[in-house]
């Protein structure tokens, strides 16, 4: 499956990646992915799909993500934690409604939960659900959601009957043509994405739309490890990119009469930005391989700001190796370079997961076993 995956991407998927940099949604390669199965792999086979795991969905991620980044994001609206939400928590009769849509490439999936004023801050979201005995009505506003134009379906997070602090937050379906849905406002992003701020304005939803009610908070962080697999998988991808085309770029470039790639200090770069790629893809497979079905929160936290950060690091080097065309759009590296800097951003920002990662060090560490004590594998 990853040969294949390899295979497009490299031979199509390679030579239209410019062509998305102006927010354009890439159809013609989400079309030729859904002909070969990829968008369902998050979804179990009796919905049509392939029912894999998060590793072999981090694994097809990076390939499509070593040539093109907005694909590989596109991408991860069906296969991360939107679909994982409807797989584990919808009701049966919303599942059989969208998931063979999932599959098909015919559904966009939507993850809404970032608002105007709470972003990591779950426990302020505002958005709300009234739940009345014959319908739920949805008011609030969303930001910055991927792929808001092309979605068909919504996985929302918000309020459920304003119950305060995170006891409080469920899920909600939002189809698109919901009467009181509104894309208000629209950004487009440096990696070549647009994302959206989203109304919702007394949304009524079927009782059936209701997808998470009891518990919604910690469901909502265990569905989200996945995307803490996902995110960092696409960094990987980016690095990997980057890489080859330093590689290939020092070794054509010639200065002072010799390649590039023949000077020590070149080589040296190139030494340590393959150790940092294959250090990180080291943490990602580790964490996916926890999954069951959600990836271990410590590991799939340590992975991601580990892989986020690394593929900064090895596509601004892939840059400067370029010299002044590496800040063109001319070469690959610059995109892989935009790429790179959300992924410290989404799914959780580096700085929320160190908390995380210190906690868990400072209270789950045996003073006998030390470090092994932490995760066991």
């Amino acid at each position: 499956m990853v040969e294949t995956v390899r295979r497009l991407a490299q031979e199509k998927f390679r030579g239209r990646a410019e062509q998305w940099l102006d927010g354009t949604f890439p159809w013609v390669n989400i079309r030729e992915l859904a002909e070969i199965g990829i968008l369902g792999m998050a979804v179990p086979e009796e919905y049509g799909g392939l029912g894999l795991g998060v590793f072999d969905t981090a694994l097809v991620l990076e390939e499509i993500a070593k040539v093109c980044y907005p694909t590989a994001m596109a991408v991860l609206g069906e296969v991360g934690v939107q679909t994982r939400i409807l797989t584990h928590y919808a009701p049966e009769g919303f599942r059989r409604r969208i998931l063979p849509r999932v599959v098909s490439g015919d559904a966009i999936l939507a993850i809404c939960m970032t608002e105007p004023d709470a972003g990591t801050d779950v426990a302020a979201y505002r958005t709300a659900v009234e739940v009345r005995p014959d319908r739920l009505v949805l008011n609030g506003v969303k930001t910055l959601i991927s792929r808001a134009d092309e979605a068909a379906a919504f996985v929302v997070f918000a309020r459920i009957d304003r119950k305060p602090g995170r006891e409080g937050i469920g899920c909600v379906l939002v189809e698109r043509d919901t009467p009181g849905f509104s894309v208000a406002a629209r950004y487009h992003t440096m990696g070549g994405e647009n994302l959206a701020e989203i109304r919702f304005e007394n949304c009524e939803l079927p009782l059936e739309n209701l997808a998470i009610r009891e518990d919604g908070f910690r469901k909502l962080l265990n569905a989200f490890n996945t995307q803490r697999c996902l995110n960092p998988a696409i960094s990987l991808g980016l690095a990997e990119g980057a890489f080859d085309e330093a590689v290939r770029y020092t070794r054509a470039r010639t200065v002072f009469g010799k390649r590039i790639a023949d000077f020590q200090g070149q080589q040296w770069k190139l030494a340590d930005m393959y150790m940092q790629i294959e250090a990180a893809r080291g943490l990602l497979y580790r964490a996916c391989a926890t999954a069951n079905p959600f990836p271990d929160p410590f590991m799939a936290a340590t992975a991601k700001v580990f892989c986020n950060e690394m593929a900064l690091k090895v596509t601004s080097d892939a840059v400067q190796m370029h010299g002044g065309y590496g800040f063109t759009d001319a070469f690959p590296v610059s995109r892989f370079y935009r790429g790179a800097r959300y992924g410290t951003l989404g799914g959780g920002a580096s700085e929320t997961l160190r908390d995380l990662i210190g906690k868990r060090i400072v209270a789950g560490m045996d003073d006998g076993e030390g470090i092994l004590s932490l995760n066991r594998l």
